[in-house]
């Protein structure tokens, strides 16, 4: 029972949770869900990038492509600042940039069969 109570001390998620921060959570997580999204976020991790850019990176066309972006835009996952004829787009913060790396992160031990780190 000690070991529960340090593990549950430990943990940066309160309770008891608000539904509507566990919706939005839930939300956010489906945006990640999908492959080329998953892609277009991991992207923007390593700077802002137009859309030209994006779609010669990513295996979708370029309608696709800004399709996706806007969906994350309307998520608040990335912002975007026109820059002449171009859309340069970028993660609206570090949060987004840090859930993209553990993801990716946690997908690359399952994947690679690597064992997990300690949580200790």
């Amino acid at each position: 029972m000690r070991a529960h109570k340090d593990i549950a001390a430990a943990s940066p998620v309160r309770e008891p949770l608000d539904a509507d921060v566990v919706a939005l959570a839930a939300d956010v997580l489906r945006q990640l869900g999908d492959a080329t999204r998953f892609h277009l976020l991991g992207l923007l991790a390593e700077g802002q990038q137009d859309v030209t850019t994006l779609t010669a990176r990513v295996a979708a066309s370029r309608s696709s492509v800004s399709q996706h972006l806007g969906r994350l835009r309307l998520a608040g996952l990335v912002g975007a600042r026109r820059e002449g004829r171009r859309m340069v787009y970028r993660l609206t913060s570090d949060h987004v940039r840090r859930l993209v790396e553990e993801t990716y992160a946690f997908a690359e031990h399952v994947g690679h069969r690597i064992p997990h780190h300690d949580s200790e």
